[in-house]
């Protein structure tokens, strides 16, 4: 034919190249981005928990993390199944706490007890047996930093000595873990 050339590898070869330019099927950028801030995806929201505990400040309830959940903050290796925080409130007033949370959208399970908006429940505690009272241990709380925030978290000498006067089973059974930690912690210190 006419206008067609031979090539030794492909036998006839049209006058267009000898392969087929591909176009992609998207475009990597269709349109020029005039405003590359509305790009940028946006902080992630902080955690229901981390929402709990700043409504708790702006409301001017003092509180610290207690049990299980002050121990693995301290880096006790555990896990828990709710989030224990001590308040500054009468028993009394718990109606507050409950208030608080309701309006961050948690469900109300019990008097002491709400399921966040993302499942995760919190145990509000208004004392805590065999320890002194909410302002002494507050004094003595260690300070971490947690989220972005300053928390105060029971020190794991007074998570024992609770989990001692309690004595309830998983209590006991959380015990070598926590003078486990204790004792790693004031070696690593040394």
């Amino acid at each position: 034919m006419a206008g067609e050339k031979k090539t030794p590898e492909h036998g006839k070869a049209s006058e267009k190249s000898p392969r087929p330019q591909r176009a992609r099927k998207n475009p990597v950028r269709p349109k020029p981005l005039s405003h590359t801030r509305r790009k940028v995806g946006d902080a992630p929201s902080p955690s229901a928990l981390a929402r709990l505990v700043d409504a708790l400040a702006e409301e001017g309830i003092r509180f610290q993390f207690a049990g299980m959940t002050a121990a693995i903050l301290q880096g006790v290796p555990a896990t828990t199944l709710d989030t224990d925080i001590w308040l500054e409130l009468p028993e009394r007033r718990y109606v507050k706490a409950l208030d608080i949370a309701k309006k961050l959208g948690a469900e109300i399970l019990a008097r002491t007890v709400v399921a966040l908006n993302d499942d995760t429940l919190v145990n509000f505690l208004y004392r805590i047996d065999g320890l002194k009272t909410f302002a002494d241990e507050y004094e003595r709380a260690e300070v971490l930093e947690w989220l972005g925030r300053q928390i105060r978290v029971l020190p794991l000498q007074r998570i024992i000595a609770s989990k001692k006067y309690i004595r309830r089973p998983k209590d006991i059974a959380h015990l070598p873990l926590l003078k486990q930690t204790v004792k790693l912690k004031k070696q690593s210190a040394e």
